[in-house]
């Protein structure tokens, strides 16, 4: 089936939430422009979904519904087609999303008062589901050198010895840097883990979309050394821009967790299956491999381009290298603006990008740029970013 990565969709008047955001910024804004902040794509669905939720309307009733063994069938598939990761159908909850899988895990698995790990910069509503749930949020905060970042060790092993320090919450690949963990870093953090008794919440929500000459592995995968109490959070929303329809698969190996989790979902009584949901996540691991390996390529030539056009225009831009995810991490510290300067000047030249400090400690003075769209709009995008930055050098 052909796939069309060229064609921008405006989203206008569509209820987009970060294309609401540019508008109210700039309702004249010119065609052509998107936003590229949150983190769904400026691309087509695959057409093989599209054409099987039409068929899929065709022939069904849109009652309650649950996942039916074809859907167990293709998401265990997928799991160990692509990441070698033996997942049975039992340890599958289905969730309305990896955020509300956050904060139900945070509500199960921690009390009131208790502290959560996580490791700044990294996504905001890991700070949330802490915060929001009476829980202290305990920052381990990632080891910047020129914008490669690491994990401080010996600070997360002293942190996870603490008693009042229950569970840590692990982004991989990392949101906003882009990181892969390797196989050393991961087992390192379950031999931790496991050592003091803290529970990890492994959010993989970005674990399709690998550049290439880097592997992912499954937290369960790596955790040769020892392996602690953990769920893993997947979901098909980020590889095929699914988001709006809510579906995520929550893996729960161990029985007595799996309850515990539940139990949170059943207190306020969420049935997340939804029908075009689990259908759309079955057509996406059955039918649309192909169409994830050509945008895997659009994302890694956007990022090239990205990074050669600022290297040769922007001075002084600095940028993560970009392992997962389609986020490219840029600090624009030497433009010596402050955070909302900066965004100031952004939005004048229709720039509209997310704020580094949605991603708490060191995120400040940093921008994330979302990479998944048509190139050419990528491309005009990086040149009014070039304006943008000459404006700030020339005062």
């Amino acid at each position: 089936m052909e796939h069309d990565f060229e064609t921008l969709v405006s989203r206008r008047n569509c209820g987009s939430g970060k294309w609401e955001m540019m508008l109210k910024c700039n309702p004249d804004i010119a065609e052509g422009i998107a936003p590229l902040s949150v983190a769904d794509m400026e691309l087509k669905n695959p057409p093989e979904i599209i054409e099987g939720l039409k068929d899929y309307l065709d022939t069904h009733i849109l009652g309650y519904t649950s996942p039916t063994d074809a859907y167990y069938e293709a998401v265990c598939g997928w799991m160990k087609r692509r990441h070698n990761w033996e997942v049975k159908p039992e340890e599958i909850i289905v969730t309305a999303g990896v955020v509300t899988a956050l904060f139900t895990a945070v509500l199960a698995y921690t009390e009131p008062g208790d502290g959560v790990i996580t490791m700044p910069p990294v996504y905001g509503p890991f700070g949330f589901s802490i915060k929001q749930n009476d829980r202290v949020n305990v920052e381990c905060p990632l080891i910047n050198d020129n914008e490669k970042y690491t994990i401080d060790f010996e600070q997360f092993e002293a942190l996870c010895a603490k008693d009042e320090n229950k569970m840590f919450i692990l982004c991989s690949p990392h949101n906003p840097a882009g990181r892969i963990w390797t196989k050393a870093e991961l087992s390192k953090i379950g031999e931790i883990c496991a050592k003091h008794h803290v529970f990890v919440v492994s959010d993989e929500i970005h674990f399709d979309l690998i550049m290439p000459g880097h592997e992912h592995i499954v937290f369960p995968n790596a955790c040769e050394n020892g392996c602690p109490e953990y769920i893993v959070c997947t979901a098909p929303s980020k590889t095929f821009n699914l988001a709006t329809l809510q579906t995520s698969n929550i893996v729960i190996p161990d029985k007595e967790n799996r309850k515990k989790f539940q139990s949170i979902l059943d207190t306020i009584h969420i049935n997340a299956a939804a029908a075009l949901g689990l259908e759309a996540c079955r057509l996406g691991y059955t039918e649309c491999e192909a169409w994830l390996e050509e945008v895997i390529d659009l994302i890694w030539n956007n990022f090239r381009f990205c990074a050669k056009f600022i290297d040769e225009n922007c001075p002084g831009i600095t940028y993560s290298p970009l392992e997962g995810t389609y986020l490219m991490w840029i600090n624009c510290e030497t433009l010596g603006l402050d955070d909302d300067k900066l965004h100031e000047l952004l939005h004048k030249h229709d720039i509209y990008c997310n704020d580094g400090r949605f991603f708490s400690a060191g995120g400040e003075r940093h921008i994330r740029i979302n990479l998944a769209g048509p190139t050419a709009m990528i491309e005009k995008a990086m040149h009014r970013f070039k304006e943008a930055c000459m404006e700030a050098h020339n005062g």
